[in-house]
């Protein structure tokens, strides 16, 4: 059986291939309840990780518990060694793993889920589980790819295509709502918030085929920091700091603010709660108010993506609407403030947070007969050591415009004779350059290379290469050196650098550098 599998940041939700129908699959927990989906959560219990229902046991029973651990892939410096530490700062039998133990852990846990505790389990025994599609980030770094991808293939999965998450839900708009779509109307922008970051993408639709023009989104703004704004009006509402609660009743409360965003209705006027036993009620109205500024910074972040928008005066003549999806996006605020923007055209997905898995249901359906070209949604490029290593210029590789498609492998090539004994490659990723071609926005090393130009050189080893300063060469001209670089259908790029004169060759992707 096929999946689409949606690892979210507060959720992790799974569509399957049915005939034509992608119905969300349903987990029990350990009172047998049914639930769209498992919590992304891990929890350290009698010295071993768990993870879902059984790590949400185990933080009722006082045990150590990581949230929203799929923030930390967002960080510029993260790799599979990255500790993450399970526990808060005074929890007691806190313990510290490496992120990528902690992400194949849980993953595995979710492949235990679905053959043992789930609505396909029985289809799964006789099936067993087929090639799925997995989603990111639109503006995921190359680190976060890869690590979500390693991830998913450790856990035993086969991972058949990785898609960005707005542009899987835009497949799950055309399902759904394909009547709005006409020849005049045919760009959706899908806006999806979810527990740990925003984006958005414009979206056009032709059919079956979807081809996405630009994406634009905010890395650290989600849910999550929806509920930080609860949690920080109920802790003011008693006079308390979160630093007064002990580790459980945080986690009570954290799970209570949670909670009650997500039962919010548009008629909604108060919220209850309680901090350590203190029963606390919040007007709905307090909530939207101090909750504003994200989402104004949302809508912000969305300008470029509309004709007109950032002006005040948006032009929606061949706009069919905008796509609400994401556990976030269900806070009533969001579509009254979008509506004060965009007019009528607001659509909010009927199941939200169900709705980038049902699109990559569809993707991973090859009867759907769905298409998608996608952009790479951020640059590569590389800081080079020049006039002996006095200067330091940017050489911008690749642009965030860059077509991504499944199938399709991007290679560029470049040739240049040297006129340094040492290259000194520090590669970045980048939202955008300015007018002379710097970068700007966010940026994040990917690598950094060091490759001997000279041929006496070509024997050492990387950590003695980087130990080395760079010279201008003096002598004979050296061989020529050619840069390859390749982008595959997931976005993934790596580099091989090689002095065609020696066959001296260095191949960098999001692993060690391999001589």
């Amino acid at each position: 059986m096929r999946l689409g599998i949606d690892f979210g940041t507060t959720r992790t939700v799974v569509a399957a291939v049915d005939r034509g129908n992608y119905p969300v699959v349903v987990f029990g927990d350990a009172e047998d309840e049914a639930h769209d989906g498992l919590p992304s959560l891990a929890a350290a219990a009698g010295g071993e990780l768990v993870f879902g229902y059984d790590a949400l046991a185990a933080a009722a029973q006082g045990h150590p518990t990581i949230r929203s651990f799929k923030r930390h892939l967002a960080d510029p410096d993260v790799c599979a060694d990255t500790p993450v530490r399970i526990g808060g700062r005074h929890a007691r039998d806190a313990v510290t793993v490496p992120l990528g133990d902690l992400l194949t852990g849980f993953l595995r846990g979710v492949r235990t889920a679905l053959l043992r505790e789930s609505t396909v389990a029985e289809r799964l025994s006789v099936d067993g589980i087929g090639p799925v599609v997995v989603a990111v980030p639109a503006h995921a770094l190359g680190a976060q790819r890869f690590l979500t991808l390693e991830a998913f293939r450790e856990a035993g999965f086969e991972v058949e295509g990785m898609v960005n998450e707005p542009s899987a839900a835009g497949f799950e708009y055309t399902h759904r709502r394909a009547s709005t779509l006409t020849g005049r109307r045919r760009r959706v922008v899908v806006y999806d918030l979810g527990g740990g970051t925003f984006d958005a993408s414009l979206v056009s639709v032709d059919g079956v085929d979807h081809e996405v023009l630009d994406s634009v989104g905010l890395g650290r703004l989600g849910g999550d920091d929806i509920d930080d704004v609860i949690i920080d009006l109920a802790l003011e509402s008693v006079g308390a700091s979160l630093v007064d609660l002990d580790y459980a009743d945080r986690l009570d409360l954290r799970e209570e603010c949670r909670d009650a965003k997500e039962r919010l209705s548009p008629q909604s006027r108060r919220i209850a709660l309680e901090v350590a036993g203190r029963p606390v009620t919040l007007p709905v109205e307090a909530v939207y108010e101090a909750c504003r500024p994200l989402i104004a910074s949302t809508i912000d972040a969305m300008a470029p993506l509309v004709e007109g928008l950032a002006a005040g005066d948006p032009d929606l003549a061949d706009l069919a609407g905008v796509y609400l999806v994401g556990g976030g996006s269900g806070l009533p605020l969001v579509p009254r403030m979008l509506k004060e923007t965009f007019g009528r055209r607001v659509y909010r997905s009927p199941m939200p947070g169900a709705s980038t898995a049902v699109g990559l249901a569809i993707a991973a359906d090859p009867d759907a007969g769905y298409s998608l070209t996608d952009r790479l949604s951020r640059g590569i490029g590389v800081f080079r050591e020049s006039d002996g290593g006095r200067r330091t210029t940017f050489d911008p590789l690749i642009g965030p415009d860059l077509v991504v498609a499944p199938g399709a492998v991007e290679t560029i090539r470049r040739r240049y004779r040297p006129a340094h004994d040492l290259g000194r490659y520090r590669f970045v990723e980048y939202t955008r350059t300015d007018a002379e071609g710097e970068p700007r926005g966010d940026i994040a090393p990917l690598a950094t290379v060091s490759f001997p130009f000279d041929p006496a050189l070509q024997g050492l080893s990387p950590r003695e290469l980087d130990a080395r300063r760079v010279s201008r060469w003096v002598g004979d001209g050296l061989g020529e050196v050619e840069e390859t670089y390749t982008i595959d259908e997931t976005g993934l790029a790596s580099v091989e650098i090689t002095d065609l004169a020696t066959g001296h060759s260095v191949r960098h992707g999001w692993g060690a550098a391999t001589p």
